[in-house]
């Protein structure tokens, strides 16, 4: 068994697959991830631990990590993945897009990929049918609109996602639901428009709300980056 761990800006998900078979998903939401992780493992050392991070974990947590597995794999943008990176900076680039990239194309095998990952940051990345990281965009994720609006003015009230929005907002509160909510629906049918032909993943904590509001059908899938990670480490027990 291999252990998988997805640490992002707000939360970490964790869990053990049997090649790329994921079992439960386990998410922490505090400070404490060491001990979520030990917590996890108890009395099953994983062969390989494999993580993603948003962040720059410190070296007593991954010497933490490299105890309690055979072999540690932290993903990154130079790491020997089974894609090509063709990203002019690929020591910058994130591991959670390397390994949702990975994780879609484990689903969608040979085909243009475009993934959309609606998290803290919006991030749009694009893999080639042929196993190519091209590269892609960073955008603010919606939650992050809602707070910069409230936090660079001030008399703009912090808002919180709304079920329903006007087209034309009739208060400062619709106001501030609409220019935001349908200002990243353009942003995201502009780039699906630009790409037709591609296979279009929303993926991330707001994939769902997002894709029932397109006029399109989407894919969206949970946990790509655990996916991904999954592939990983199946690709480096094999070499």
């Amino acid at each position: 068994m291999n252990l998988l761990i997805d640490i992002g800006n707000s939360s970490v998900k964790a869990a053990f697959a049997n090649g790329k078979e994921l079992s439960e998903v386990h998410i922490c939401r505090d400070e404490n991830v060491e001990g979520f992780i030990r917590g996890l493992i108890k009395n099953e050392r994983p062969q390989i631990i494999a993580l993603s991070s948003v962040r720059r974990p410190d070296k007593d947590f991954l010497s933490a990590l490299e105890s309690l597995s055979d072999c540690l794999l932290v993903v990154k943008g130079d790491s020997s993945l089974p894609v090509r990176i063709e990203y002019l900076t690929p020591e910058t680039l994130g591991a959670d897009r390397i390994c949702a990239a990975i994780g879609s194309a484990v689903m969608y095998p040979d085909k243009d990929l475009v993934i959309f990952d609606f998290g803290t940051a919006l991030t749009i990345d694009h893999l080639s049918a042929s196993g190519v990281f091209r590269g892609g965009n960073i955008s603010l994720g919606l939650k992050t609109r809602f707070r910069a609006l409230s936090d660079y003015t001030q008399l703009l009230p912090l808002i919180e996602t709304p079920d329903k929005i006007e087209n034309i907002g009739r208060s400062t509160k619709e106001a501030i639901e609409s220019g935001i909510i349908l200002g990243m629906l353009y942003e995201i049918e502009g780039y699906i428009n630009r790409y037709p032909d591609c296979i279009h993943i929303f993926t991330g904590g707001d994939a769902i709300y997002f894709a029932e509001k397109m006029k399109r059908p989407i894919f969206v899938v949970y946990n790509l980056v655990l996916m991904g990670l999954a592939h990983i480490a199946n690709y480096h027990a094999k070499t």
